[in-house]
């Protein structure tokens, strides 16, 4: 519910619309009501006008498993779905579960929004046709009839945003090279081996020199990062950001050195040794998040030596799931409420904007909101989306936002909230395919998660629980 029933006549004269703070918690609350309201007033995007924007509870209709391609309608908010793979989808390991992109970074569908991937048990990547209009998937070329499109990249590749027939990705014969696959002629071209960038100490390859196979593009396709050098996730130091035109730039983790073939070169503004767990690209190219284990996460502006760090500590409060804009990343705090969310610019991850006002009373801290953000614009300003979910109540909805697909505007103007689908997953942290991480369309118009349907799916012979693929349109 969009509030614009607050007056503002108790407000000083010089009161800001913005609410951007450097500060802790006690002093945004203390500055909530002068800083708010002013915002609140004003009329913001109406970016889906047929959902619902209330902060009510809403409870989970029982639903049993609809079947692939058929589409439904949530029961309890009334948007348009349909489920992409069931249990025989997976034709390498009959009767595997299927998941989404770990990320939320990696586009998931084409530019003109008529092709999809999802990933397999086992790590294959299978890519589908989608009918935007029918909300129905099919196979494309190559494929056989009425199964997925094996694609020869890892898990972590990326639709590109200019061209819906390309790919990014790493391959099995060498991941430490960034390769372009294009479905017209189902061909792999390398993009740069990485190896050649010139690290320091030498980047070679070898079985305990992997690659995060995270490959992430900017907006323009112009450039492309990975993490890579270590043997496993969570044990890599390499950041590698190649421009096309200008070559590659590094940033050594663990001994804080930067180089590369444009830029500057030398030692990181930050003295800080540690691993990255995941590398992602802002879309202008010119940022990189570096997710560091257990220590929040820091930003390299890419053509210069300097590199903030965004600690987990109360006031930075970085240690929440985050998504990559043009300029700026969204991120959750959930240090106050299950819808803490803020935007932070990547020139000062200091400064935060929260997006979600008035927050919902109720804490429920062990709620994760995941967030894509695909469809971003070059001023950050169309909504960002999420999947929220919770490790230990899994069957009893009892606060808002809890189980579903949202969302959230970022424009800054008010605060809208829209909310599309309960999302029927039950997190077991044993299970990584259990999470109901999403990927949203180029187009802002298609939310694809993973599910479980409330675990109606069963269990696979070795006890993994099976999830599939949803789609949920938002309008």
């Amino acid at each position: 519910m969009r509030i614009q029933n607050l007056h503002h006549s108790s407000l000083p004269a010089n009161a800001t619309n913005k609410f951007k703070l450097q500060i802790g918690y006690p002093v945004v609350f203390a500055l909530c009501a002068l800083s708010l309201q002013p915002k609140l007033l004003a009329q913001g995007v109406q970016a889906y006008a047929n959902a619902t924007t209330d902060q009510l509870v809403h409870t989970e209709t029982p639903m049993t498993p609809p079947p692939v391609n058929v589409p439904f309608v949530d029961p309890d908010f009334g948007s348009q779905m349909v489920r992409v793979t069931d249990e025989t989808s997976n034709f390498l390991r009959p009767g595997g579960y299927l998941r989404t992109e770990a990320s939320g970074s990696a586009n998931m569908f084409s530019s003109d929004g008529t092709k999809l991937y999802v990933i397999a048990e086992g790590g294959a990547t299978f890519a589908y046709r989608f009918n935007p209009s029918t909300m129905t998937v099919g196979s494309l070329p190559g494929a056989k009839p009425g199964k997925a499109l094996l694609v020869p990249l890892r898990t972590g590749a990326s639709f590109s945003f200019t061209d819906p027939d390309l790919m990014y990705g790493t391959n099995g014969k060498n991941v430490l090279e960034i390769t372009s696959y294009r479905f017209s002629t189902g061909k792999l071209t390398p993009v740069i081996d990485t190896t050649r960038c010139g690290m320091q100490p030498p980047l070679v390859p070898g079985p305990q020199v992997r690659s995060g196979d995270d490959v992430i593009p900017s907006l323009d396709d112009n450039r492309l990062s990975l993490s890579e050098g270590g043997s496993s996730f969570g044990a890599h130091m390499f950041v590698v950001v190649y421009d096309k035109k200008l070559g590659c730039r590094w940033y050594n983790t663990q001994t804080g050195k930067i180089g590369g073939q444009w830029g500057k070169s030398g030692a990181a503004s930050t003295s800080d040794s540690y691993f990255i767990a995941h590398a992602t690209l802002s879309r202008s190219g010119n940022h990189v998040r570096i997710n560091a284990n257990g220590a929040g996460f820091y930003v390299w502006d890419v053509a210069t030596l300097q590199v903030q760090h965004c600690t987990i500590h109360s006031t930075m409060q970085c240690g929440g799931y985050t998504a990559n804009g043009y300029n700026s990343i969204v991120q959750s705090r959930g240090s106050m409420s299950l819808m803490d969310v803020v935007k932070r610019p990547f020139s000062n991850v200091s400064q935060v904007e929260p997006l979600v006002w008035p927050l919902v009373p109720e804490h429920s801290f062990a709620q994760s909101r995941h967030f894509t953000w695909e469809n971003v614009d070059v001023n950050d300003s169309v909504p960002v989306c999420a999947s929220t979910y919770d490790e230990i109540d899994k069957d009893d909805i009892t606060v808002p936002y809890e189980a579903e697909i949202v969302c959230i505007e970022t424009d800054g103007v008010a605060s809208t909230t829209w909310r599309f689908a309960h999302n029927r997953a039950h997190w077991y942290p044993a299970y990584f395919n259990t999470q109901p991480l999403g990927s949203i369309s180029r187009d802002g118009r298609f939310f694809m998660f993973t599910s479980s349907w409330d675990e109606q799916l069963g269990n696979e012979s070795n006890g993994t629980p099976r999830s599939d693929i949803w789609i949920v349109k938002l309008e």
